[in-house]
């Protein structure tokens, strides 16, 4: 599993218009899930997501995770996250997993956020979104389980 985060002060997703997650500060995290992916690979993946210490402490250096901070977690499904781009120009989405197992994944991981207590917001799975955001910094980091 993938995931790109990106420490936000705020973030949103919407579908038809209607938005579906939001939250006030946190990590946006765009997730992607390849065919040999399993519930251990989310659970991995999951820890380094809250865990990665990309917030300031009080001397300014990313130094705090978003556990550390209670801060908020938006998680949205994106598949051309595992795309092979290597050659070409049209990407390949050959080890992409296949949408019930990618569907199942995701949903697993967002129960298992909840679980940490973490507040978190969601997109809705295969639908065609739009997230919008502030980045803050920017800092964004390409995770792997």
């Amino acid at each position: 599993m993938k995931a790109l985060i990106q420490r936000v002060s705020q973030a949103q997703v919407k579908v038809n218009n209607q938005i579906v997650g939001n939250i006030s500060g946190g990590i946006l995290a765009f997730i992607g899930v390849e065919q040999n992916d399993c519930q251990e690979n989310a659970e991995r993946l999951l820890q380094k997501i809250v865990n990665y210490r990309i917030f300031s402490d009080a001397q300014g250096k990313m130094n705090l995770s978003l556990l550390d901070i209670q801060a908020e977690l938006l998680l949205v499904s994106q598949f051309t996250l595992v795309a092979n781009t290597q050659k070409g120009l049209r990407p390949s989405f050959s080890s992409a997993g296949n949408p019930e197992l990618s569907e199942n994944l995701y949903n697993y991981l967002i129960t298992q956020a909840k679980k940490l207590g973490i507040k978190v917001q969601t997109g809705i799975f295969a639908a065609n979104m739009q997230v919008s955001l502030s980045n803050e910094g920017p800092v964004t980091f390409n995770l792997q389980s």
